[in-house]
């Protein structure tokens, strides 16, 4: 009994094709991401004017990037605290692109997550998707013995969100068209902290950002904490990586 319970739960699974992409030059894989929603939005097109059900591809793609700087539709650059000498010194780019939110760093030692999902094969709902992503890092935490929570307001993953000493972990930005998303999220593991303070992190001045290594106080292990990320993921949106 059991073993039909599994295989229908199994049938249920929405294949999601998982790829690495190693640390990549934060253009390149924005080009990348671009061609898959768009190959995407082309099936889903397609559909429509011809009344056919062909299906669409789910990707689920984790990457890391050298230093940069992203800006998103609704953020103020003025949050950015480096001029051009600035981000030279710091060999570090910049980037205005069309995720939502404001300005946040990404860089070495940072879990960057590209979910390139036509929500039509999970859920049209938007809210939902972002708190499922929350949820992920969440557990994710928890597997190394660390609470963490959302804080009101705000988009992303953050320890002691009720108090004075409330600090993000995870930043979040998406964009979604025709219900494919694209851009994501960004989990600080083993991160260099200190290129958080040339940025007003999402445009919040009064709010501390941390990483997975200094609330523990060791390094980690990238290729563990993507997996058990991956995982819960990969739970938490029934998916079936391939």
């Amino acid at each position: 009994m059991n073993e039909i319970a599994d295989k229908a739960i199994a049938k249920d699974l929405k294949p999601t094709i998982f790829a690495d992409w190693g640390l990549t030059d934060y253009q390149q894989a924005w080009d990348k991401q671009e061609d898959l929603l768009n190959k995407t939005v082309a099936i889903k097109t397609e559909n429509r004017i011809n009344n056919t059900n062909k299906p669409t591809p789910n990707h689920l793609i984790f990457c890391e990037h050298p230093h940069v700087y992203t800006l998103g539709k609704s953020g103020h650059p003025e949050n950015l605290l480096l001029d051009e000498q600035g981000l030279k010194d710091k060999q570090a780019t910049y980037y205005k692109i069309n995720r939502g939110g404001d300005i946040t760093y990404h860089g070495p030692g940072q879990i960057v997550g590209y979910p390139i999902l036509d929500l039509d094969n999970f859920f049209t709902d938007i809210h939902l998707y972002l708190r499922t992503l929350e949820e992920a890092v969440i557990l994710t935490l928890k597997d190394y013995g660390i609470e963490a929570g959302r804080y009101p307001g705000f988009t992303g993953v953050w320890l002691d969100a009720d108090n004075e000493k409330a600090r993000k972990i995870c930043a979040m930005g998406v964009r979604c068209s025709r219900w494919v998303t694209m851009h994501g999220f960004a989990f600080n593991v083993n991160v260099d902290l200190d290129y958080f303070k040339n940025i007003v992190p999402c445009g919040i001045d009064d709010k501390a950002v941390t990483s997975l290594a200094k609330e523990l106080g060791h390094q980690l292990d990238m290729e563990e904490v993507k997996g058990k990320l991956k995982n819960h993921i990969a739970k938490l949106f029934k998916m079936k990586l391939v």
